[in-house]
C-alpha cells in the first residue's frame, strides 16, 4: 500500500469514528468513499462507522469490477454518479444525520437550494444543496431520481433519507457535511420564526 492511499484510509477511519462519536451516524446506516488512482474505495455493505477499519473498504476499478472480497455498499451508484458528474469530486460521504434528515422531510419551494442562508458558512464550504425526491434506499428508483437531480451542486438531501456530499478530498467533504448539519439545525429551529437571512 502506498503512503497516499494509507493516508486516505487513515482519514476515512478518523472521519467515520468522529461522525459516530458526535452522533451524526448510528448503526450501519452511513457510507463513505474516495478515489485513488481512478479506483473507488467505498465502505463495505453492513459496516458500522463506530468500528470502521481500513480493511472494511471495497475497491472498485474503472470497469466497475470489485477487487478483493469486501462487498461494496448498495449505494455505490450514488457515489459513482457524483464522481462522473464532477471530476473535481474525489470523496463522498452519505449519512442520516438528524437535522439534515429532518429538513429533508419538509417541502421546499426551490429544490436546487433548500437550506436557508442564515449564516455564510455553508455556501463558503459547500455551496447550494439540492433536494432529491424519495426513493427506497439502494433502489433503482432512488438512483434514477438522483441522476436527474444532479447539477453543479456538490451537496444533496435525499428526501426522507439524509445528506450526501461530494468534495475534493475526504476532510473537505467531512467539514462540508458538518456545516450542512449545523445549517440544517439552525434552519429547523428558525423554521417558524421571521429570522433575518443574509444577502449573498
Amino acid at each position: 500500500m502506498d503512503d497516499i492511499l494509507k493516508q486516505k484510509l487513515d482519514d476515512a477511519v478518523w472521519i467515520a469514528r468522529t461522525l459516530f462519536a458526535t452522533g451524526k451516524v448510528t448503526g450501519s446506516t452511513a457510507n463513505m468513499s474516495f478515489k485513488h488512482e481512478e479506483n473507488i474505495f467505498i465502505t463495505g455493505t453492513g459496516t458500522g462507522f463506530a468500528r470502521l477499519s481500513a480493511e472494511d473498504f471495497a475497491e472498485i476499478n474503472q470497469a466497475g469490477e470489485v477487487i478483493g472480497q469486501v462487498k461494496p455498499s448498495k449505494e455505490l451508484p450514488l457515489h459513482a454518479m457524483l464522481y462522473k458528474n464532477d471530476e473535481n469530486i474525489q470523496a463522498v460521504i452519505h449519512t442520516h444525520s438528524f437535522f439534515s434528515t429532518l429538513w429533508s422531510c419538509l417541502d421546499h419551494p426551490d429544490p436546487l437550494d433548500v437550506i436557508p442562508e442564515y449564516t455564510p458558512y455553508l455556501k463558503m464550504k459547500l455551496g447550494k444543496v439540492s433536494l432529491v425526491p424519495y426513493g427506497k434506499p439502494g433502489s433503482d428508483e432512488l438512483f434514477s431520481y438522483f441522476q436527474r437531480a444532479l447539477s453543479e451542486n456538490r451537496g444533496y438531501l435525499l428526501q426522507n433519507h439524509g445528506p450526501i456530499i461530494g468534495n475534493t478530498d475526504l476532510l473537505s467533504a467531512y467539514y462540508a457535511l458538518e456545516e450542512l448539519e449545523e445549517s440544517a439545525k439552525i434552519a429547523w429551529y428558525l423554521r417558524s420564526e421571521q429570522a433575518n437571512r443574509i444577502n449573498s
